[in-house]
């Protein structure tokens, strides 16, 4: 009975216990009472004692047979069993990453106790000098312990087994913890993207919902329009039918109107090719009256005393303007005799020309004697206008004014031109359109200077040759021709060429002019409508002045200049002379003066000459031979002037 209890305890032990019960490294098994001290009577009762061995194989045998039958027992049985037994493996839901961490706990097998074979078959120990019982002891517990070690053996590959499918189960429970954690995740995004989505419908319903609240209220209020358009539109109907009935009686009246329109314009044309005709009519009529007063005019100026001028000289009663006569000047001389010192009666010069102003008219009264000439260039007629008198008379006053230009002191020259530009743009609405080109020299010692380029500039000396041989019209190649379009143009290039003129101080005058200038500005009309061109050139000169070198006491380059001055000059007077007695030939080309004026002195052309004389009585002697000179002149008859039209 106290062995079978032992091996009851054994297996109550095993199952307890865990299944693996091999030794640990390291630690060594209690060794049993020693025997060898015992009686040799007591070692002898042990092996008598038969029975208690078979008894214990008996135990032996029934272990084996429960081991068996565990072993019969199917895997899922025993799993569910183990798993019956051992609570701690069942896996939260909860927590499905807990389990890929923990590890499988693996149910402990039941330890069986050792029975104690080392007692005697009455269950006490045997006595010392009983060594082959003891060894017969020794052997049975070696051959239990060996089936212990195939038993535990085997428990332990089937141990092993589980262990490798608790693994394999593992991984695969953890793959699809891994793929429900990302799905857990996609989920959880998408779960809040729709709860983002569900708060901005939220928001987009409300507006929507005020929106439709606010439309509402707008097709109330359109409603109430659409009565009111409606009430209107049916009284606007009314003036409508009313308006129709209106325009049918005004498209009668417009049908009469046309008809009156049409013949407003059959009048209008004819008004136009009659003002036409009066326009040709008042040119033919305006050359006539040009050619009336002569091809050749001749005007006088007498300057006004300068302030240091007056106080040298007390009036003027060496001239006299008869009050009745704005065309006669005479100049009075007081002769002594050559014996004594009486005093002879005054000599007086009589000259009459075609306009004598006074030093009391101002430029304006001047120009407007000239304005008429002036316009006989639009008309397209060659005009030729140009200042001659000794130094100091006043020409480049009279052509150009003062270094301080003002509108009242204005010469010719800018007057000129702000008369060819109006005339220009009042002539617009008939039909007319003009360009104009101007240019800027003058003669320099016999030579020819560019005045709109600055002499550094300047290149090779200047010719006069003609446009062509077919032609008589005469052009300098290398001038500055400039293209004019209005009269601010021109004043600009007058203010450049009187800086750039040839002045120098002499005994008679502090800033005389050395050289001829020359203003050209070439007028070119267009009339399409009525197949009418017209050329035309417009010379305005401010001649240098006469000297008698007698008493400018002209030395070296001075000298010069006043040789070349007095030559040309000369062979001015001799041209028109020329012209004036219709001689075969005419001496252009002895002074570059005259051949580039030669398409203006010759018989096609209007030509206007200022004598300017000094009011000084000591220049008397000069101031008669400049007035003899000009009544020369004014006696020249030459041929008609023809317009250069095509």
């Amino acid at each position: 009975m106290e062995q079978k209890g032992n091996a009851d305890g054994w297996q109550v032990a095993l199952v307890g216990k865990a299944l693996s019960q091999l030794p640990v490294p390291g630690l060594r098994a209690k060794r049993g009472p020693s025997d060898e001290n015992q009686p040799p009577t007591e070692q002898k009762r042990a092996r008598r004692l038969p029975v208690s061995t078979r008894r214990v194989a008996a135990s032996i045998a029934a272990t084996r047979s429960k081991a068996s039958a565990a072993a019969a027992v199917p895997r899922t049985q025993r799993a569910g069993r183990r798993a019956s037994l051992r609570p701690e493996l069942t896996i939260p839901a909860a927590s499905v990453a807990d389990v890929i961490r923990r590890p499988v706990p693996v149910a402990a097998a039941p330890k069986m106790a050792a029975p104690a074979l080392a007692a005697g078959n009455d269950g006490k120990k045997r006595a010392a000098w009983d060594l082959k019982g003891q060894l017969n002891d020794m052997r049975t517990k070696v051959s239990s312990y060996k089936d212990k070690v195939q038993r535990l053996d085997g428990e332990n590959q089937q141990l092993k087994r589980q262990l490798q499918e608790q693994v394999v189960q593992n991984q695969e429970l953890s793959s699809q913890v891994s793929t429900l954690s990302s799905a857990l995740h996609t989920c959880q995004e998408q779960a809040q993207q729709r709860l983002h989505e569900v708060m901005e419908l939220s928001d987009l319903k409300q507006q929507l919902e005020e929106q439709v609240t606010s439309h509402s209220r707008t097709i109330g209020q359109l409603e109430g329009t659409k009565r009111d358009l409606s009430s209107l539109l049916e009284t606007r109907e009314v003036k409508l039918k009313l308006a129709e009935e209106g325009l049918a009686q005004r498209e009668c009246e417009n049908k009469e109107l046309r008809g009156q329109v049409a013949a407003q314009l059959q009048v209008m044309t004819q008004q136009e090719e009659r003002l036409h005709h009066l326009e040709m009519e008042r040119r033919r009529l305006h050359n006539l009256v040009q050619e009336l007063k002569g091809n050749i005019r001749v005007f006088c100026r007498v300057r006004p005393l300068l302030a240091w001028e007056k106080e040298r000289q007390k009036g003027l009663e060496h001239l006299h303007f008869p009050l009745q006569d704005n065309k006669a000047l005479v100049l009075s001389k007081v002769e002594e005799s050559h014996v004594g010192r009486d005093r002879k009666g005054d000599v007086k010069y009589d000259f009459s020309f075609d306009r004598v102003f006074s030093p009391a008219c101002s430029q304006e009264e001047v120009f407007e004697e000239i304005a008429l000439l002036v316009q006989s260039a639009l008309d397209g007629y060659h005009v030729c206008i140009f200042a001659y008198g000794q130094t100091g008379s006043g020409k480049t006053y009279t052509m150009e004014g003062p270094d301080d230009m003002s509108p009242k002191t204005m010469g010719m020259i800018p007057r000129a031109v702000r008369q060819v530009f109006q005339g220009a743009r009042e002539l617009e609405p008939k039909g007319w359109q003009y360009r104009f080109t101007a240019n800027f020299l003058e003669i320099y010692n016999e030579s020819l200077r560019d005045l709109l380029v600055g002499r550094p500039e300047r290149g090779a000396e200047l010719e006069i040759k003609r446009v062509s041989q077919s032609s008589e019209e005469l052009h300098v190649p290398n001038l500055c021709y400039v293209p004019v379009d209005s009269e601010d143009e021109v004043l600009k290039l007058l203010q450049t060429a009187k800086a750039n003129r040839s002045v120098a101080k002499t005994a008679l005058n502090d800033r005389s002019s050395r050289s001829h200038s020359l203003f050209q500005l070439r007028i070119e009309g267009w009339n399409r409508s009525r197949d009418l061109h017209s050329v035309s050139v417009l010379s305005l000169v401010d001649l240098a002045g006469s000297e008698r070198l007698d008493k400018s006491f002209s030395k070296g380059e001075r000298l010069r200049e006043t040789q070349a001055i007095n030559a040309s000059l000369s062979t001015l007077g001799l041209v028109i002379m020329a012209l004036s007695n219709k001689e075969p030939h005419i001496p252009y080309r002895n002074s570059k003066l005259t051949y580039l004026l030669q398409n203006s002195l010759g018989g096609n052309s209007k030509m206007l000459m200022f004598v300017n004389i000094s009011p000084l009585e000591e220049n008397l002697s000069e101031s008669l031979n400049s007035l003899r000179f000009a009544s020369k002149v004014n006696e020249c008859v030459i041929g008609t002037a023809q317009a250069n039209r095509k």
